[in-house]
C-alpha cells in the first residue's frame, strides 16, 4: 500500500520573465494556510498545473508572507513548460509537501556549488541560507552553466564562474568538476543538472577524490537526449476526459495505464 503526499492547492498570483529561459511563479491562497516549509536549504515541491495529473518538481526558491516563489525553466516541449510560457495569473495548481536533501557538516570548511539553469533557484537559496546562517561567503564557490545572462540573480558575496552550455541539451559539467582546484581541509560538495553528467561526478567523487557520502550530495534532474521526443500517450486530454467524467485521481491513473500499455 502506498502513501501518497501531502496535497495542497495554489493559486497563481503572479509570473515574471527572468530571463529568455526562466519564469518565476508567486503562488499563494487559502490553500497554503497549512504550508509548512521544511527549512533544508534545496527544499523542493511536486507541481502539478491545469490540465495534467503527473507532477513535476522544482525548487522552493522562497516562501514568506504566505507566498511560495518557484522559478520554472522553460523549454519548447514540456507538462510545465507550455503552461509556464502563457499567462497562468488566476490559475489553481497543486503542490505536494516539501522535500529537501542539503546536509552540509556543521564543520564545513568550504562550500561548493554546481550547476546548470535548472539548479540556479537552489543554488542561490542554498548560498543565501548558508550566509543568513553565519558561513562565510568567501568560503562558497558557485559553478553555473547557463544560457542566459543571470548575474544579479544570485546573492553576493561567493566566487561564481559563469560557464556557457556546449549546446542545447547538453553539459559538461563533469569535466568542469574533474578539473576543480580543490580547497584545503574538508567541506561539502553540492550538484544538480543533466542526469549523465551527475552520474559520472557520483563516480569521479567516490573513486577519484574518495570522499565519504556525508561530504556530498549529487542529483539528476533531468535528462538529456539528442532529440525530444514526444509522448506515446498524452495524459492532458485523459485527465481533462477523466474530470469531466467525475472519476476520481486513482480512477483516471488507471485510464492513463491503460493507455499506455495499448501503445507498447
Amino acid at each position: 500500500m502506498s502513501t501518497r503526499a501531502r496535497q495542497y492547492t495554489a493559486d497563481v498570483l503572479g509570473r515574471e520573465q527572468l530571463s529568455d529561459h526562466l519564469v518565476r511563479v508567486t503562488l499563494g491562497g487559502p490553500g497554503l494556510a497549512d504550508f509548512e516549509s521544511t527549512g533544508i536549504a534545496d527544499e523542493w515541491v511536486g507541481l502539478v498545473v491545469p490540465g495534467q495529473f503527473q507532477s513535476r518538481y522544482y525548487t522552493v526558491r522562497s516562501w514568506a508572507g504566505g507566498q511560495l516563489r518557484i522559478d520554472v525553466v522553460v523549454h519548447e516541449v514540456g507538462l510545465v513548460t507550455e503552461w509556464a510560457a502563457r499567462e497562468i495569473v488566476g490559475d489553481t495548481v497543486t503542490i505536494t509537501e516539501p522535500k529537501g536533501s542539503f546536509a552540509m557538516p556543521g564543520d564545513a570548511a568550504w562550500l561548493l556549488l554546481v550547476g546548470d539553469l535548472t539548479a540556479m533557484p537552489a543554488m542561490a537559496r542554498i548560498a543565501e541560507t548558508v550566509g543568513r546562517d553565519g558561513f562565510d561567503p568567501a568560503r562558497v564557490r558557485i559553478w553555473a552553466e547557463v544560457p542566459d545572462e543571470l548575474g544579479g540573480y544570485l546573492p553576493a558575496g561567493p566566487a561564481v564562474t559563469w560557464l556557457d552550455p556546449p549546446g542545447e541539451g547538453r553539459s559538461g559539467l563533469a569535466e568542469v568538476v574533474e578539473a576543480i582546484d580543490w580547497p584545503a581541509g574538508e567541506g561539502y560538495f553540492w550538484m544538480a543538472g543533466e542526469s549523465a553528467q551527475m552520474r559520472a561526478i557520483r563516480k569521479h567523487l567516490m573513486r577519484e577524490r574518495q570522499l565519504p557520502p556525508t561530504a556530498y550530495d549529487v542529483m539528476g534532474y533531468w535528462r538529456g537526449v539528442a532529440q525530444r521526443q514526444p509522448r506515446a500517450v498524452d495524459p492532458g486530454p485523459i485527465w481533462r476526459a477523466g474530470k469531466a467524467a467525475g472519476k476520481s485521481d486513482d480512477q483516471i491513473w488507471a485510464d492513463f495505464d491503460a493507455a499506455r500499455e495499448g501503445h507498447t
